[in-house]
């Protein structure tokens, strides 16, 4: 009489889809937190320059001592970069188009320095005509695309990013949570969305970067016996 086998109920393996999937949000999660935490230092340095300068002006009550930054600047900077630094790659992905123009972490520093930069003129650069003022910061702006870009999606998102931005921004001043000193484009400064777009393409760059160390799943074979 034959005896059957008995096997004992061994640990259950994830398939290599379900794995796939959690490796991806996992690597997701930790490029947003990194993400996040970048935008809350850039918010924090760049706005001091804004501030030193009497560029943006904050309510007494609604200032903390980090910086003499209003409590929820570092918070929705952060987001936005962890947003849009997740956005881009995935915009890459989705038109089969993958950004392959100067892919590594010098160029992205290099991103970084030019983009702090034109925040630094913005707040340091006194121009007689402020028209003249915002063509030189659109022409920075759009240089710096072109240097450490140079593709459709990441222009149509920077033009994208500094529309929506400008528009909460005015809404922001109008509601008087904040404001501008001199404002020459309704509520606030008129170089304000060549700074957005500077702000778009650089955090796009750098989470088209972190998006280079993706976890990468090898399928188990599965045996047969």
């Amino acid at each position: 009489m034959a005896e059957g086998k008995t096997e004992s109920p061994g640990p259950k393996k994830c398939g290599p889809y379900i794995s796939s999937v959690t490796s991806q949000s996992v690597n997701m999660v930790i490029r947003g937190v990194m993400l996040f935490f970048i935008g809350v230092f850039l918010a924090l340095v760049l706005n001091l320059l804004q501030i030193q300068r009497n560029v943006t002006l904050f309510p007494p009550d609604g200032v903390t001592s980090i910086f003499s930054s209003a409590w929820w600047v570092p918070p929705c900077c952060g987001t936005a970069s962890a947003v849009i630094g997740l956005l881009y790659p995935c915009i890459d992905r989705h038109l089969g188009e993958p950004h392959k123009f100067k892919r590594e972490w010098s160029s992205v520093m290099r991103c970084v320095a030019v983009f702090v930069g034109i925040n630094h003129a913005s707040a340091k650069v006194d121009f007689d005509n402020n028209f003249q003022f915002s063509l030189t910061l659109a022409a920075l702006s759009v240089g710096l695309w072109w240097t450490f870009d140079r593709s459709r999606s990441g222009f149509g998102l920077g033009v994208g990013i500094a529309f929506l931005a400008t528009v909460v921004t005015q809404l922001l001043v109008y509601n008087g949570v904040y404001q501008y000193t001199s404002p020459d484009f309704l509520y606030v400064r008129s170089w304000l969305p060549c700074i957005f777009f500077a702000g778009g393409i650089t955090m796009g760059n750098i989470g088209r970067q972190l998006a280079m160390y993706e976890c990468k799943v090898i399928p188990e074979k599965s045996h047969q016996e």
